[in-house]
């Protein structure tokens, strides 16, 4: 079914994923990587396929597992098998811990070591702490991408690429839409933010843009390293809710550019 990108009638977001390529961008959030997993296996399971993955942090993580070739019921099974003792190296320095065995992890599930041997293109940000401001990763070695970007700051130790210490892509690159260009449709999962700190700075609004739908989840646990049992929870919640969302009509809240919110109408 065609429709008019312009049209003042709002599609479904079914229907606007359908209408023609998107990409799919993932927001950092923590450990928000399940959320993210469980949005991911709804829109395979509806044969809704994006073009490119982009992300940061948390979103960085679901985007180069996915775009390495492993599929959604792949990753689900190796998150939700996930355990603390799997990516928990502590060493003196600036952070908990040191991240070489996180980094050894994703060398492990990925299946390619590279940007370009990746099936489906993908980009990622990490915020370079000498230049102070994130740095778009788009080629390389993809584990040590992901690493830097997933480098949350006090509990990983800065991934260091290329002479520079490199931290989560969160810190200015929240939403991991860093890259994307002109007119590139995209489908952008919000992980809301419950920092103090960047409601304060205004890091926690949605970014707005043309061409662009929105989808923020509701009433997901809060999962972390003590928290990885609550990580079915979200992924099942995730799945659910997308899958519900896909046939909800798009709420306009700039020219171009529409969000739904699931179970709610409120922004």
């Amino acid at each position: 079914m065609a429709i008019d990108e312009d049209s003042k009638v709002a599609p479904t977001l079914r229907t606007w994923l359908t209408h023609a390529p998107f990409s799919l961008a993932l927001s950092s959030g923590f450990f928000g990587f399940f959320a993210h997993a469980g949005l991911v296996s709804a829109l395979e399971k509806e044969g809704l396929k994006p073009q490119k993955l982009m992300g940061s942090s948390a979103g960085a993580l679901v985007s180069g597992l996915l775009a390495s070739g492993l599929n959604s019921q792949e990753i689900k099974s190796e998150l939700l098998n996930l355990l603390k003792e799997d990516f928990w190296d502590p060493s003196f320095g600036l952070g908990l811990l040191k991240g070489e065995r996180f980094e050894a992890l994703l060398k492990n599930l990925l299946k390619c070591d590279s940007f370009e041997a990746c099936p489906i293109p993908v980009q990622m940000s990490a915020f370079d702490c000498f230049r102070l401001k994130a740095r778009l990763f788009t080629q390389g070695d993809l584990a040590s991408a992901m690493r830097a970007s997933c480098t949350f700051p006090g509990l990983f130790q800065p991934k260091w690429i290329e002479g520079r210490p490199f931290i989560d892509g969160g810190v200015t690159d929240r939403s991991g839409l860093l890259g994307v260009e002109d007119g590139e449709r995209v489908f952008y999962h919000h992980l809301a933010s419950r920092s103090w700190w960047r409601s304060k700075l205004g890091l926690t609004s949605i970014p707005r843009r043309d061409y662009q739908a929105v989808i923020q989840l509701k009433d997901l646990p809060r999962c972390g390293p003590n928290r990885l049992d609550l990580g079915a929870q979200a992924f099942d919640l995730a799945h659910e809710q997308t899958l519900r969302a896909l046939d909800q009509v798009l709420l306009p809240l700039s020219q171009g550019h529409s969000q739904v919110l699931t179970d709610s109408w409120s922004t």
